[in-house]
């Protein structure tokens, strides 16, 4: 993503080697991977610069599925978010942002709905790595 330090894998979105099917529930919207990767490259450049300049050794990227046991789980976000970061946080894994698909096109009606989906969802976990907690975010509209 422009705008990102030089050197940080900060607003790539990666291609998940490990397919998942799309569950189909009669209503399932039909997109390809690729599709819905540049709908969240798209959700990533929507983001203002002068925030993206900010994001710090975070990555992100695509999934078909979330893990068994949270099977609507839309975005999720692993690290430490700027705010708890101190003078120990040198030589660590990139934080990671991912966007499931699956999830995301079996709650939505419309290609609309999925990019709006899309959009909140991206804001919603690089909000986590600025340190912004769920219950802020509901309270914004991003929930």
């Amino acid at each position: 993503m422009p705008g990102g330090p030089p050197g940080h894998e900060s607003g790539t979105v990666a291609i998940c080697p490990r397919p998942a099917p799309v569950r189909d529930n009669g209503r399932v919207l039909e997109m390809t991977r690729e599709q819905f990767e540049e709908l969240v490259s798209q959700a990533l450049d929507r983001i203002p610069p002068e925030l993206t300049r900010l994001m710090d050794n975070v990555a992100v990227f695509v999934e078909d599925e979330p893990e068994p046991g949270d099977p609507d789980l839309l975005g999720l976000y692993e690290g430490t978010p700027l705010t708890d970061r101190g003078e120990w946080y040198a030589g660590v894994l990139p934080d990671r942002i991912t966007i499931y698909r699956g999830p995301t096109l079996r709650m939505c009606e419309s290609q609309e709905d999925v990019v709006a989906e899309t959009e909140i969802t991206v804001v919603h976990e690089i909000a986590h790595h600025f340190g912004i907690d769920d219950e802020r975010l509901h309270a914004l509209g991003y929930g």
